[in-house]
Parts: C-alpha cells; sequence; structure tokens
C-alpha cells in the first residue's frame, strides 16, 4: 500500500498554510460574502449541475430546492408525502398505486399544481421520444392517469411493493411539457420551475447560483432567504478559501476537512453514505474481463488501509453496493478478506505466470489495464492510485488516467474506471440498476456490461418480492451470487464530511446518497432552518 502513505499530508499542509493566522479577506468586486445573520448563507460546492431539469435527474433522490417530488426523505429516510397527500394506496395485486395530491400548492410561475402536471411529467418520462434518463429509475411503470381533480393512478408492468420510494423525482408544470421534443431541450434546463422551497434567482455558469426563498411555499417559508452557492471544483482551492472565511460552509474530503474545523473553528459535521467508490471493470478488454483477474483483484485490496489513510476513518469497507448503513440487508458471507497470498494463488491457477518485471502474462498477454478518473476529484484519484499500487505488488499493471468527464464518458465501455454511486433509501434497485445485464451499456448503468444469471435472477426477484421481508432475502441471495463472480471491486463507501459555521437552528444529520455537496449535507432540510437567538 506504497500509495497510501503519501496522499493526506499535502492536504493538510495546504490548510496549514492558509490558516495561520487568517481572517477574513475583503471579497474581490462582486464577490459574495457570508451575511452570518440567518436571512442569507454562502456556500461553496464542489460539482457545478449540468442542468436543473427533473427528468433528466436533477434532485432525483428528494432533496432538490427547487422541486418537490410526490414523495421524499425525512432525516430517518423514511418516505413522507410532498406533494402526495398521504401514502399511496397499491391495489392488491400491487400493481397500481394511486397517489392523492395536496391541494393549495403552487410552482414557482404562479400555476396551481394539478393532477394534469404530474401526469404529464411521468408520461415525459416514459415517451421514448423524449429521451429522459430518468427512465431507467422507473422501469416497472406503464401508465400514469388522472383520477378526478386530485389524485393520479400508475401502472405497473410487475408488482413492486416499493414503488412509491421511485416517485422522489421533481414536478414540473404540465405547461413546460408541452410541444414534445427531447426533455433536453426544456427551458427548465437552466431555468428551474418548480414548487420547491427555493426558487431560481440567477446562475452564473462556472461561478455561482442563486437561489431565493419561496414565500408561498406549501411547507411554509424558509427563514433562511437567500441561498449563494459559489461552484469551486478544486478541494484545495475551496478549503483554502473557506478556513478564510469567505464561506459559510462546503463539503471536504474528510482529512481535509477535518483540519479546516481543527484550524478556523467551524463545525466539522460527519455524515455516514451509502456512497461506494468501485472499479468498474470493462468487460470489453480480456485482461478485466478474465475471472482470475477480477476475482484476484477482489483479494489483492486493503479496502480497510483505504479508509485509514485516505478517508481519515470516514467510511467503510466495499464488497458490493449494500452499504453497511443497512446491516439487515448485508449478507457476511459475501465479504473479500484482504489475501495477498491468495490473490496470488487464483493468478496462478489461472496461467498469469510473473515476468522479470514482476507483471504477469498469459498467452502473450501482458496483465495490464487502463484505469480512468475524474482529474479533480482527489478522493477518487487516491483511491486509483492505491487500488494501482495493491494490484502492480499482485502482478497486474493498471495505467491510470485523470481525465475530463467529456473524455470518460466516451470510454466506459472499455476502459476501467472509478464509479461513484449509491442509494441508502433502496440499495436493491441501485443494484439492479448496476449490475443487471439488461442495462449493460446504459451510461453510467452497468458500464462495463457485466452479465451473471444468478445476479440477474435475484436482482429481478427482488425487484418483485411482495414485502419487505421477501425483498431483504433476495438482495442477500443476488449479494451471495455477487460474490462468487465479481464484475466490479467495490473498495469503500465514503462517508460525506462538511464544514459549517454554526449560527443557525435546524441542522439534522442523515444518512446520504451518492449525491451530496450543498444539496444533501448538513443543507438537506435547509428550509426548516431558523436564526439562533
Amino acid at each position: 500500500m506504497i500509495a497510501l502513505r503519501n496522499t493526506v499530508v499535502p492536504l493538510l499542509a495546504v490548510v496549514a498554510v492558509v490558516t495561520v493566522g487568517c481572517a477574513a479577506p475583503t471579497p474581490a468586486p462582486g464577490e459574495p460574502t457570508p451575511a452570518g445573520d440567518g436571512t442569507e448563507l454562502t456556500l461553496a460546492d464542489g460539482y457545478e449541475p449540468d442542468d436543473l431539469n427533473p427528468l433528466l435527474g436533477y434532485g432525483a433522490e428528494g432533496a432538490s430546492k427547487f422541486y418537490d417530488g410526490l414523495y421524499a426523505r425525512d432525516g430517518e429516510r423514511n418516505l413522507q408525502p410532498a406533494l402526495a397527500a398521504a401514502e399511496a394506496t397499491p391495489s392488491p395485486d400491487q400493481r397500481t398505486w394511486t397517489v392523492p395530491l395536496r391541494r393549495g400548492v403552487t410552482f414557482h410561475d404562479g400555476s396551481t399544481l394539478g393532477p394534469e402536471d404530474v401526469v404529464a411529467t411521468y408520461r415525459a418520462v416514459l415517451d421514448p421520444d423524449r429521451a429522459a434518463t430518468i427512465r431507467s429509475t422507473v422501469p416497472m411503470l406503464t401508465a400514469v392517469e388522472p383520477v378526478g381533480t386530485d389524485a393520479v393512478r400508475f401502472e405497473l408492468a410487475h408488482p413492486y411493493g416499493s414503488f412509491p420510494a421511485r416517485l422522489t423525482s421533481g414536478i414540473l408544470p404540465s405547461e413546460v411539457l408541452e410541444g414534445g421534443g427531447p426533455v433536453s431541450d426544456l427551458p427548465v434546463n437552466t431555468r428551474a420551475v418548480g414548487t420547491g422551497p427555493y426558487s431560481l434567482e440567477e446562475w452564473r455558469r462556472g461561478d455561482t447560483m442563486i437561489m431565493k426563498a419561496n414565500e408561498r411555499y406549501w411547507g411554509g417559508a424558509p427563514a433562511v432567504k437567500r441561498v449563494t452557492v459559489v461552484f469551486a471544483t478544486d478541494d484545495n482551492t475551496r478549503a483554502q478559501r473557506v478556513a478564510a472565511g469567505e464561506f459559510d460552509g462546503t463539503v471536504l474530503p474528510p482529512a481535509l476537512a477535518k483540519a479546516v474545523a481543527e484550524q478556523s473553528g467551524m463545525e466539522l459535521r460527519e455524515h455516514a453514505s451509502a456512497d461506494y467508490r468501485t472499479i468498474s471493470l470493462p468487460f470489453a478488454d480480456p485482461v478485466a474481463a478474465d475471472p482470475a483477474i477480477r476475482a484476484a483483484l477482489n483479494r489483492a485490496v486493503n479496502r480497510q488501509g483505504m479508509v485509514d489513510a485516505l478517508l481519515a476513518g470516514q467510511g467503510q469497507p466495499a464488497f458490493h453496493p449494500i452499504p453497511g448503513v443497512l446491516p439487515d440487508q448485508v449478507e457476511p458471507a459475501a465479504e473479500f478478506t484482504y489475501d495477498p497470498a491468495e490473490a496470488a494463488r487464483i493468478l496462478d491457477e489461472a496461467g498469469w505466470v510473473p515476468g522479470p518485471d514482476g507483471v504477469r502474462a498469459r498467452d502473450g498477454r501482458t496483465a495490464s489495464f487502463t484505469l480512468m478518473y475524474p482529474a479533480t476529484d482527489t478522493i477518487r484519484r487516491d483511491l486509483a492510485q492505491a487500488f494501482a499500487s495493491d494490484a502492480r505488488a499482485a502482478g497486474i499493471d493498471v495505467r491510470l488516467e485523470g481525465l475530463g468527464w467529456e473524455a470518460i464518458e466516451p470510454r466506459m465501455g472499455r476502459d476501467a474506471l472509478v464509479l461513484g454511486g449509491g442509494d441508502p433509501f433502496d440499495p436493491g434497485f441501485k443494484s439492479w440498476q448496476l449490475l443487471h445485464s439488461s442495462n449493460a451499456a446504459d451510461g453510467f448503468n452497468n458500464p462495463g456490461s457485466y452479465a451473471n444469471p444468478q445476479v440477474d435472477a435475484a436482482l429481478d426477484a427482488a425487484l418483485r418480492a411482495p414485502d419487505e421481508a421477501s425483498r431483504t432475502e433476495q438482495i442477500r441471495a443476488f449479494q451471495r451470487a455477487y460474490a462468487a463472480d465479481p464484475g466490479m471491486v467495490f473498495l469503500v463507501f465514503v462517508g460525506h464530511s462538511y464544514v459549517a459555521q454554526d449560527r443557525w437552528d435546524g441542522y439534522v444529520p442523515v444518512v446520504e446518497p451518492h449525491t451530496h455537496g450543498v444539496t444533501w449535507g448538513p443543507w438537506w432540510n435547509l428550509e426548516d432552518w431558523t436564526p439562533k437567538p
């Protein structure tokens, strides 16, 4: 694990330099400053959204400030009505679900929410000509119809007992969806129109986004009236600026967040998550696709070492997509022990012979493949380096390439990738998206085209399970089948770390999905905050 020893110190050194004797600087002209009075907030985020369209996946887990879904999650991950007025009612066979709608809700444009808006939103999802990327989140949905003036009915291809959990995506006004055409062409991509607690005041691409409180919000007008989000993709730069007092809070890699909190006096907020990092292995590459290579790599990586050295202990080892925050669904028999000797035995038995340089080969083919990672993501970079170091010790040469997403995405089918994802709300469904053969090469769903009939069968059974106990049984069966023939190398579940000024009441810790930053984090329920006395 040579790569682990030299990754944290440079980050801490950067923070030490900027925080010694620091005082809040005078902002540059036009640069936002923290208000600190409970009515305004300035945050920094390491990621900027590509668009603001819920049909393209924006705010899909229900924490968007611009949109509401029919349902949302509370701090205990329980599903609660949002635009729905109450729980959904299933038919006896669970193939039809009726959702009553909340009355008196208005969109940011002043129009009133009605069944026509929900129907138009989900019919756009179902229409292949509109190319809504969230279609894969409701594969069981076949139709949606209005029921009178205050309800909608969803029709499913097969029973799905947790279907309401799939109804957290934002609802759009029906007028926005008139005219047809791809949803990627809609004006809401850059000018959000929803029912959420905040509306979009301004979005300067590559710079800032400003949100203002929705004074007509059905849940009550937020006390924090204006939120400015500054986009700063570099982790070290963001750490310097928040430590210098420019922001009220930000998301940071765990070690960096701890250093900033210790030296600046800001609050450290650490959230558990279902956010995995995995090495997606392309089955188009003859080395990465080899079962012995995949089995050996899963035993050659020191996952706990990565958690300790790269995540400052803020995380858990990962062996599959089911997170440890849901212990009832985790199958203990599906773990991989760190065992370099066993990795070597597997490779020897499969005929991969070490060469003079230590790199193995078989039938004239070198055990080598390329691993991509997003260049600005320090956690993925460090994990890639640690993975490559462990793989090299096993005799497998992993060539690293730090790239932008525009270069990564076209190559996901032929080169390995440090992939992120995860869902603490319905991880069985997330596993279906990631590893079921029907989703092969569907963007970030199964990018390596993994296929295993036993895995498919267990995941299909989990989707069709009539109750939670049956679903859990099938999710555990999936893990056993996957561990016998792993298609990826899951590394860690990354704990999310934030620093924030402690000036408001209302913070509630939450277990987070892959999506984080200022959408989730300490600010996931920002609309409920009040100023400290």
